[in-house]
């Protein structure tokens, strides 16, 4: 009988009602929520299903999946992953760190802590890893021919990046974050989630849940943000400018640029050369044409696996310890104001730059400017149509949509140089 008992008491079901359990209970609620909202609606389903997995996976109690003891304090406890018993000494010094209360009850001196299957996927993240190598996918399935057949656009591009400043500077304001915090917070505003997270695990590892998941909602409702801000700060006159066909791009132009730039933006703001070097080798691959292996390994396979990792790693890093909290609801409210302050740096851009042109640009395109590729795009060539019918933008917006990409990259170098 005695037995039984213990193996009832060591169950998960017994393990919901001590301490602060039902966090995790609550936890396991919305990450059914978002893999209703991935599977059911849609919501951007190849990273939101990995990651609402990953959330509903790491709130079981007693499955020591992911352990917050090993990454505690921003920094990687290699000696505890090697096993490694936990000590006075390392306790203080995490309370110097200013770790939290919660995650410090989850080790006890004298503990040998064995580490979790996602403890070592996530090492892919805390390095630096998955980001790079999806950048490096993206770079492989993304077209640079718009933006260098209409380098204006890459202005666009930079203008949408307002959301990013406007986000850190309210983070700021509001007293609840760190200017680290802030900076990785102010990211979602480029509607770029590898970036997000690769920002945050620098920055604000503590964050990169709440981040993460604000970042592809977000990313997944920008066909829903978007329209009203277009529709309210343009006329209907703009929204029916037709513009002229871009011209066609030569195959030295495309090998050269994703050279060029990379060397530039590297120069530039060095920090931001993983993710930017990455990008352009993709790209470089695709353009070259004498890889084709490499191309479509990268396209397809690579990313594919690396998804999976980035998703289920970075889910299981929203527990109910750190998910539940004030910071959590602000962050998802900052990140509405990034996605809208984004979208209407762009088209006010747009507007401007139309006092000076003799040939106007539809205002519209300036909105894809945010990252989120093709998606905002996309969004650009549908209110195009619903004022001219006859209007197409896609290939228009497009140039500014990839240049959001290099543009979120840049800020996100300009963060981690500030505060890394």
């Amino acid at each position: 009988m005695e037995a039984i008992l213990d193996f009832v008491n060591s169950t998960g079901f017994a393990l919901f009602a001590q301490g602060d359990n039902w966090k995790c209970l609550l936890m396991i609620v919305i990450a059914c929520g978002l893999l209703y909202l991935g599977i059911v609606k849609k919501f951007e389903p190849l990273l939101l299903v990995p990651i609402a997995f990953g959330m509903l996976i790491t709130n079981l109690p007693g499955a020591n999946m992911f352990h917050e003891i090993f990454f505690a304090g921003g920094h990687i406890h290699w000696d505890l992953i090697g096993g490694t018993p936990v000590t006075a000494e390392f306790l203080a010094e995490l309370k110097v760190a200013e770790v939290s209360d919660a995650v410090l009850a989850t080790a006890t001196v004298g503990q040998a802590i064995t580490p979790g299957l996602v403890d070592i996927l996530y090492l892919g993240v805390k390095l630096g890893i998955y980001p790079c190598l999806i950048f490096m996918g993206v770079g492989a399935m993304t077209d640079f021919g718009p933006l260098i057949a209409n380098p204006k656009s890459l202005l666009l591009g930079a203008a949408a990046q307002l959301g990013i400043f406007v986000t850190f500077v309210g983070c700021r304001l509001s007293g609840l974050f760190s200017p680290a915090q802030a900076g990785s917070i102010g990211i979602i505003g480029g509607a770029d989630g590898p970036t997000a997270i690769f920002v945050s695990t620098l920055l604000a590892p503590e964050l990169l849940g709440p981040i993460a998941v604000a970042a592809y909602s977000y990313m997944a409702l920008v066909p829903v943000i978007q329209p009203p801000i277009m529709r309210l700060l343009t006329t209907e006159e703009e929204r029916k400018i037709v513009m002229k066909p871009l011209r066609e791009v030569s195959k030295r132009e495309k090998i050269i640029f994703p050279i060029m730039v990379a060397i530039f933006v590297a120069l530039l703001v060095p920090s931001a050369a993983p993710l930017i070097a990455c990008l352009m080798l993709g790209n470089l691959f695709k353009e070259s044409g004498v890889v084709d292996r490499l191309s479509k390994t990268v396209q397809n396979e690579l990313i594919n696996i690396v998804t999976i990792f980035l998703g289920v790693s970075v889910g299981c890093t929203a527990t109910g310890r750190t998910f539940l909290s004030l910071q959590t609801i602000a962050i998802m409210v900052m990140g509405v104001l990034a996605f809208g302050f984004g979208t209407a740096g762009g088209v006010i851009l747009a507007k401007i730059m139309n006092l000076f042109l003799k040939e106007k640009i539809n205002p519209l395109i300036g909105s894809a400017g945010v990252s989120a590729v093709p998606m905002a795009a996309r969004v650009s060539q549908v209110e195009g149509q619903k004022a001219n019918p006859g209007n197409f933008l896609l290939m228009h917006a497009m140039g500014p949509n990839v240049a959001g990409v290099i543009g979120s990259a840049i800020a996100a170098g300009v963060m981690i140089s500030l505060f890394g």
